[in-house]
């Protein structure tokens, strides 16, 4: 029976060095005996492509004596799968792929560390696989603690983690190194081969300061600790490895693809009738076999004497691939995850392409809340108010989504449309730059037309042959710079006449004067933005302004 050692059992030892010590090594003796433990042991093989239940697969027979012994004869090729990998490294990368953005501070990541993605992605695989994994929030940057190296202590009156054991081995003829983490500083130890353990240093704060100079060296002036624990674990959902209850089908389709394989290695399966050998035992046979296998050469009398004939058996490939299928559906449907063959096609649409996402959001909306909690444990730690906010690493059909983004955005604010189209291109942690250099242009421009208006519309046309309005770059900047007005100026074909301009700034204007072709008329130009002409109309000459 496996021991289960809290913070309360290190509370009761007290300030005793030597009973620490033998806690230490007791905890982590049960630790490493644990389900937890071998589970994630496992599940990090699994990562890494080796099937342990594979790799220790054997295979016997049992020769003439009836002994059981291993099989050295038939193939027994081991052929582990990576799907486990695959659906693990897909589940992290689906949420965390694009990094975690932070919405109130700029300076949040800063002050995070530079390589504060990768250890989240790091934390939430080790997670996944065992279940729980932890960060420990080292002054100014996040570190990874897993499952297989790190023995929680958690208080049996709330649940939460208050210390811990960090642990790690080269090799059984070297050094354990073992660290216990406190709230009130942490003390390391070492464990040599045939020596009793010992404190390598003593407890001391986690953050420190210090002064050095050539004679003394490094001087630990002062230092204090966090908040809180600064262990924070983060839970995958259910607080189990994603390896439980998919562990059995993952070594069901290793065994079928490494048999599938053997099977093809080894021809055909061939039976044996031996005639008019009724006096043999199974001793005999398996004799018989034996020696058949060595030498593959049979010895038998004649016409009515002994006979060997031999038969076989074919296995059907149909069936086997059947079978892999089902399971590969299986483990799809198991882990929730998204089969890209369903969104690849080009001609798939983007209705086809959510209803592909489905399971896998439902799956990432649970584990986003196990995400989210760590790191605002993080932050508290960090002294940092902020929230953490996730871009999804979705496929889709990126004319329809950009399409209907376009077609909405009169009806949204300008951040938002930029924000989810950087979002569509792969490009959202690029957003706030992007916003940042817009408002920035758009400022130049502002100042631009401020300095325009401010010589007033008249210095922008004038009587005469060249005038701004006979252009479509003329007739463009007068709408851009000129505010929603009318304007008037000199006709210089009609004494006294006059040319009236109504202008909509940015958007379209129309120029009315007097019809050269039938001066009891008045012609009308209408106008886009970019000064190109839209519509023409004609009515009774009158005055206007």
């Amino acid at each position: 029976m496996v021991d289960i050692y809290t913070y309360n059992d290190l509370l009761d030892i007290g300030e005793n060095e030597k009973q620490r010590m033998e806690f230490v090594l007791s905890a982590i003796r049960e630790h490493k005996g644990s389900d937890l433990y071998k589970t994630a042991y496992d599940a990090e093989l699994y990562y890494k492509h080796q099937n342990p239940t594979i790799m220790r697969y054997q295979k016997w027979v049992y020769n003439m004596y009836g002994q059981k012994v291993p099989d050295i004869w038939s193939p027994n090729n081991k052929i582990a799968s990576n799907w486990y990998n695959y659906f693990t490294t897909q589940a992290v990368s689906y949420l965390l792929g694009n990094g975690v953005t932070f919405g109130k501070k700029e300076a949040t990541k800063d002050k995070l560390g530079k390589d504060f993605d990768k250890k989240v992605q790091d934390i939430a695989t080790h997670a996944k696989n065992g279940g729980v994994a932890f960060g420990f929030w080292n002054l100014d940057h996040l570190e990874c603690f897993d499952l297989t190296e790190f023995v929680p202590l958690y208080d049996e009156d709330d649940g939460g983690l208050k210390a811990g054991i960090r642990f790690w081995q080269i090799d059984d003829q070297k050094p354990l190194r073992a660290t216990l983490y406190e709230l009130d500083g942490y003390t390391d130890y070492i464990k040599r081969k045939d020596k009793d353990v010992e404190v390598m240093t003593k407890k001391r704060k986690y953050t420190q300061t210090k002064v050095s100079n050539a004679v003394e060296g490094d001087i630990i002036l002062d230092g204090e600790n966090y908040p809180g624990f600064p262990i924070v674990p983060l839970w995958n959902v259910n607080r189990q490895s994603d390896l439980v209850g998919n562990r059995g089908t993952i070594d069901a389709y290793d065994l079928m693809v490494s048999g599938l394989i053997n099977n093809v290695s080894d021809g055909e399966f061939i039976y044996w009738i031996l005639k008019n050998c009724g006096g043999m035992n199974d001793v005999d046979d398996a004799k018989f076999i034996e020696q058949l296998k060595l030498t593959r050469v049979a010895h038998a009398d004649g016409d009515e004497g002994a006979g060997v004939e031999a038969h076989n058996v074919s296995v059907e490939f149909e069936a086997s691939a059947e079978a892999l299928d089902r399971l590969t559906e299986q483990l799809y449907k198991d882990f929730m995850a998204l089969k890209v063959e369903d969104v690849s096609a080009g001609s798939v649409t983007a209705t086809q392409i959510v209803a592909a996402y489905e399971p896998i959001n439902q799956k990432t909306d649970q584990f986003e809340f196990c995400v989210t909690e760590f790191i605002n444990g993080i932050l508290e730690l960090a002294g940092i108010e902020d929230e953490p906010t996730y871009t999804r690493s979705q496929m889709s059909n990126q004319s329809e989504m950009l399409e209907m983004v376009l077609q909405c955005a009169e009806y949204l604010d300008d951040e938002y449309v930029t924000t989810k189209i950087l979002t569509l291109l792969g490009d959202a942690d690029k957003a706030r730059e992007v916003l940042k250099r817009k408002d920035a242009e758009a400022a130049d421009r502002y100042k631009q037309q401020e300095a325009e208006l401010d010589k007033g519309p008249e210095e922008l046309w004038y009587n005469g042959e060249g005038d701004i309005l006979d252009t479509e770059e003329g007739r463009a900047k007068f709408c851009q710079l000129n505010k929603s007005s009318v304007y008037t100026k000199d006709d210089p074909d009609f004494f006294g006449g006059r040319i009236t301009v109504f202008n909509i700034q940015g958007k379209t204007m129309t120029i009315k004067r007097r019809c050269k072709a039938d001066t009891t008329l008045f012609e009308s130009k209408v106008y886009d933005a970019d000064g190109k002409q839209t519509d023409k109309f004609y009515e009774p000459y009158e005055d206007v302004l």
